[in-house]
């Protein structure tokens, strides 16, 4: 990753931190997009875009430009940025399902929309989208959640068609990630079986680096031992 200009969205979340942290690691350069507001100072190798809500493609666009324009580049884009809600169908509100559509589907559309430019200018860009094992299956509860990944998995495909020998599309599929947040809410699963962040984040920047070059339309599960 050593020289890569790496935009992560969703930056400030349990993945995107560990994401970002390990191609910081590598030798890449940093921007983190995060609806959440930053209070972290710019180095040469990192910047922090706060308050971006990426559901408004005019936000997203100028996130996207103003990091690419910092560091004079950009090579991949991490779509991170998401959010999940546990509801069943006929007990739940059908605004959950705009929502989750929202924070997955449009999140990724808007920021993969906005980077295409600089990407193609790259020579070796990359999109790296984040999907689910639970939407190749929806299971009870996960309804909205499932379709709002699968839209994501839909994404991912047709920009890889799209922009075949120009940019690489993938996306990873974990299962359950170990995050504090997953714990709490399942204190009584064996969190031994699920991927890490630091698991995820290594399949993530191969798919980002120049390695990955004969890799596109990739549903690539990352399940650890479930």
């Amino acid at each position: 990753m050593d020289g890569k200009v790496i935009i992560v969205t969703g930056a400030s979340g349990a993945l995107g931190r560990v994401v970002a942290a390990s191609a910081l690691a590598r030798g890449a350069r940093v921007a983190g997009v995060d609806h959440a507001a930053s209070h972290v100072a710019a180095t040469p190798d990192r910047i922090e875009l706060g308050g971006v809500d990426l559901t408004d493609a005019a936000q997203a666009t100028k996130a996207i430009d103003a990091a690419a324009s910092h560091f004079g580049k950009l090579d991949a884009l991490i779509n991170i940025a998401g959010g999940f809600a546990f509801e069943t169908v006929a007990e739940g509100d059908p605004k959950t399902w705009q929502r989750m559509y929202a924070l997955n589907v449009l999140t990724a559309l808007n920021a993969s929309r906005s980077a295409i430019p600089h990407l193609v200018a790259s020579g070796a860009g990359r999109i790296v989208n984040i999907g689910a094992m639970g939407a190749l299956q929806a299971d009870a509860g996960m309804g909205a959640y499932a379709a709002s990944k699968s839209g994501v998995h839909r994404l991912t495909e047709a920009l890889a068609a799209e922009w075949k020998g120009k940019i690489t599309v993938n996306a990873v599929l974990p299962s359950i990630i170990d995050t504090p947040a997953n714990r709490a809410s399942m204190p009584n699963a064996d969190f031994a079986k699920w991927v890490t962040p630091e698991e995820l984040a290594n399949v993530i920047l191969f798919l980002a680096s120049d390695s990955a070059s004969a890799v596109t339309g990739a549903l690539l599960p990352v399940s650890g031992r479930v």
